[in-house]
């Protein structure tokens, strides 16, 4: 793999971090707006973009991309 080639896979990745971390958000809001706060798969919705801002926030660390 090239470095262009490894440079461009890093930018998919960060793109596809964002897009689930918009899609868990977004269904984190649906459960909200219906109460369900308290349930297991908001739970786990916020465990996992708990983990989504970790990766991207590493990102940012080194410098890949920053918001």
């Amino acid at each position: 793999m090239t470095d262009q080639e490894r440079l461009a896979a890093y930018d998919r990745m960060y793109t596809d971090l964002l897009r689930e971390r918009d899609k868990v958000l977004s269904d984190m809001d649906r459960l909200r707006e219906a109460g369900k706060q308290r349930g297991a798969t908001y739970q786990q919705l916020l465990a996992q973009k708990l983990t989504l801002q970790n990766i991207l926030g590493r990102f940012e660390v080194y410098g890949i991309r920053p918001e």
